[in-house]
């Protein structure tokens, strides 16, 4: 059996909801039980995440605010380790960090900003982490890599969080996932995108049988510190059904999968309130998954029983 955290339940979302404003929407994401409220870091029609952020956190007293997760490649990592200090010192340590390598293909190609083979991202990637992490340190950073160097920078302010806040990885992949293990507080298991766009191929990857596979990555970078880790998971599709079977059929052309697999995916959640609640611990019982964040307004209202029924438990 995976090792069993308590549950904790985050909201991803790009704009206000519908007729409120965002200082409101924060505090119903606050009022229905939710630990986290993300942002996605992308170019298209969503709020910028760190201003949210900010604004977000000083509308609530306990929420967490995040960017699930930020593109390493859209801000140099002195720049992202200030920001995120710094809101983490206002927030009074409320920050949850997810940083990635970069995926989505249109973002690149719309803003001019080079699209790298993948090998190159990660391993600049590799290096913002050190960065930021020493940055957040004590002292003094000298850092001469292939894709930064930093002389004698001693990051300030400080986080307001010891060591800095918690570091959340998301990968689908071996490489990401084993660094993942091996380095973050917040695994996120999430599918491969290899074609920098949500296609048949990344549908598939979120079978049941790819995350066996995705966790034993997870474990073989984390060694000792496996139970260390909280599990997260990006939810793509979540519904309050009594026929969750309908659903399935409906969604399996999309994720190239058959009902059954559908309904095997942790990346979608359908049934009833008790049902999904089930479903959740089951899930968490076979790979661990213990942090689930569900997606946009309808989500956050719909999945809200499920959320006062497992939240800490």
């Amino acid at each position: 059996m995976a090792h069993a955290r308590r549950f904790r339940f985050g909201i991803q979302l790009t704009h206000p909801l519908p007729g409120t404003t965002w200082a409101a929407t924060a505090r119903r994401v606050e009022e229905l039980g939710y630990s986290t409220l993300f942002l996605p870091d992308h170019f298209g029609d969503q709020l910028a995440p760190v201003p949210a952020m900010a604004a977000a956190a000083a509308a609530t007293t306990e929420l967490r605010v995040g960017a699930l997760v930020f593109d390493n490649d859209y801000k140099h990592p002195v720049v992202m380790a200030k920001e995120m200090a710094t809101l983490d010192v206002l927030s009074e340590g409320r920050v949850e960090f997810g940083l990635g390598s970069g995926w989505m293909r249109s973002d690149y190609d719309q803003s001019g900003i080079a699209y790298d083979p993948p090998r190159v991202r990660v391993e600049r990637f590799f290096e913002a982490i050190a960065i930021i992490r020493g940055l957040w340190a004590e002292g003094a950073v000298d850092h001469e890599g292939e894709h930064y160097t930093i002389r004698g920078l001693d990051g300030l302010p400080k986080p307001h969080t010891p060591g800095g806040p918690p570091l959340l990885i998301g990968g689908g992949a071996p490489r990401m996932l084993r660094f993942a293990g091996a380095h973050a507080d917040i695994v996120g298991v999430n599918p491969s995108i290899h074609s920098g766009a949500i296609d048949a191929d990344a549908a598939r990857d979120a079978g049941g049988d790819r995350y066996d596979q995705k966790l034993a990555w997870v474990r073989e970078g984390a060694g000792d510190r496996f139970d260390d880790l909280e599990l997260n998971v990006l939810v793509f599709f979540a519904s309050v059904t009594d026929d969750p079977g309908a659903l399935a059929d409906m969604l399996g052309p999309m994720f190239g999968m058959g009902p059954a697999e559908v309904l095997d995916s942790p990346a979608i959640v359908a049934g009833s309130e008790a049902g999904i609640a089930e479903l959740l611990e089951a899930r968490r019982a076979r790979w661990g998954l213990s942090y689930t964040v569900f997606q946009g307004p309808d989500a956050l209202e719909a999945m809200a029983p499920v959320v006062a029924r497992l939240a800490g438990s």
